[in-house]
């Protein structure tokens, strides 16, 4: 049994292993639209406050909301281009009221989409969870260079930083015992980041000017407008959403060892949905179950659902606190990339486990692994390959975990199909014509 310090500490690592993910949203969508410094601020906050309350929701878990699978939900990266381009065509409040009315939408929609379940045999989910692992290794390598796009990108002391964090993380992993293990990634971030103090790397500016408290408020950008484009535009968003958190659910199933029953993936779509209406009523971003924290399960081996319920608890007061939230921002990307590094190849493995146990010698199931994770680490990598496409097809397209997971679902119905036509015995007419031959 796990004391309460232990829980937060655990809490705690597995908010600092998302934290980057969850933040760069709000900067990048607030950057695109030019709004104030108190906005984004505002923006970060509400993120952050609506970030916990989704997480809480879906641990507890009711008799219809709620997958209580050790899941972290975050804002999802698919919904940063259609809420800029809505906003900018129309405003923030016309993006708001398509983002409510698409969390309806899950909501709705989550128990139809649950039959789909049986077209996730044991070939499609180990695909699936090693495409989620193998697309988002780039994101830990570009991280580990300086982070993309950064002045510092691929300078050596990024690179050391990504590599004295990836070593403490294995020391600690290989030489450590009990509960010291566990937190190897805290560890490991903590490390980094004293070594990246020395080096002048560390900056604390952005805690002193961060307020002391913000509460989120609803509709703080005003109140909601509705346009049918936009709201088919999100409404497309959160089906993409919805298979690749779908995959994720697989991949928590797996490495926490137990079955997940179509029912947890309904009511787990259902608190995604909630979440998502949360996110515009507080005006903050759809919602989606973060990848990011599925390898640090598998690495701590803790999988109990009272550790990210105390890391929901603590996103929820970083909401409400600002500048608390800011301490966590001085982690330098090149600390994060390092522990990045394990945690997606964990999950990368744990796929790969999950595929040892189908019979890739077996007709078709080869071609679906081989495919699919082609696709969806292509997809994944070279994002900009699809962009003379429409926007709809840019959507299912360049996010590499949908793109490969639909890959691997659409081959396994094609090639079931034509095996069984092969394996049907022939009518009775052509055996009796068989037989007198």
């Amino acid at each position: 049994m796990l004391s309460k310090r232990k829980v937060f500490t655990l809490g705690l690592q597995h908010v600092l292993a998302m934290y980057a993910g969850a933040v760069v949203v709000p900067l990048i969508v607030g950057g695109a639209l030019k709004l104030t410094g108190e906005q984004m601020a505002y923006l970060i906050a509400a993120d952050l406050f609506t970030c916990g309350l989704a997480t809480l929701l879906q641990v507890m878990g009711t008799k219809y909301f709620g997958s209580r699978l050790p899941v972290i939900l975050g804002c999802t990266f698919t919904a940063v281009g259609p809420i800029i381009a809505i906003a900018s065509s129309s405003n923030l409040a016309t993006a708001y009221g398509a983002i409510i009315l698409s969390g309806l939408f899950v909501v709705l929609a989550a128990p139809l989409y649950g039959r789909l379940l049986k077209f996730f045999p044991t070939i499609v989910t180990g695909s699936v969870v090693t495409i989620i692992g193998l697309s988002l290794i780039p994101v830990a390598m570009k991280n580990a260079a300086g982070g993309e796009g950064g002045a510092d990108f691929g300078q050596p002391r990024n690179l050391l930083l990504a590599l004295i964090t990836l070593a403490v993380i294995l020391l600690v992993n290989r030489f450590a015992t009990g509960f010291l293990r566990s937190v190897s990634v805290l560890v490991g971030l903590v490390a980094g980041t004293a070594v990246a103090y020395f080096l002048g790397m560390v900056h604390f500016s952005s805690v002193g000017s961060a307020s002391w408290v913000s509460v989120a408020q609803p509709f703080y950008f005003g109140r909601p407008e509705f346009s049918l484009t936009a709201i088919f535009t999100m409404i497309i968003v959160n089906i993409v959403s919805m298979v690749e958190s779908t995959g994720v659910y697989f991949a928590v199933g797996r490495v926490t060892e137990q079955k997940v029953e179509p029912k947890q993936v309904v009511n787990g779509l259902r608190s995604e949905g909630l979440a998502i209406m949360l996110g515009g009523l507080f005006n903050a971003f759809p919602y989606t179950a973060f990848s990011q924290n599925v390898g640090l399960i598998s690495l701590t081996r803790v999988k109990t659902r009272n550790v990210i319920f105390a890391a929901g608890g603590i996103m929820v007061v970083l909401g409400l606190l600002p500048k608390l939230a800011a301490l966590t921002t001085v982690v330098p990307n090149a600390v994060l990339g390092g522990a990045m590094i394990v945690m997606f190849g964990s999950v990368a493995a744990s796929g790969i486990s999950i595929l040892s146990e189908v019979d890739l010698r077996k007709e078709g199931n080869l071609l679906i692994a081989a495919c699919s994770i082609a696709v969806g680490l292509g997809s994944a990598t070279i994002p900009q390959m699809f962009d003379q496409l429409p926007e709809f097809a840019r959507m299912l397209l360049q996010n590499g975990i949908v793109s490969g997971s639909l890959t691997a679902i659409i081959l396994n119905i094609f090639l079931s199909k034509t095996k069984d036509a092969r394996e049907m015995p022939a009518p009775a007419a052509a055996q009796e014509a068989q037989q007198q031959a």
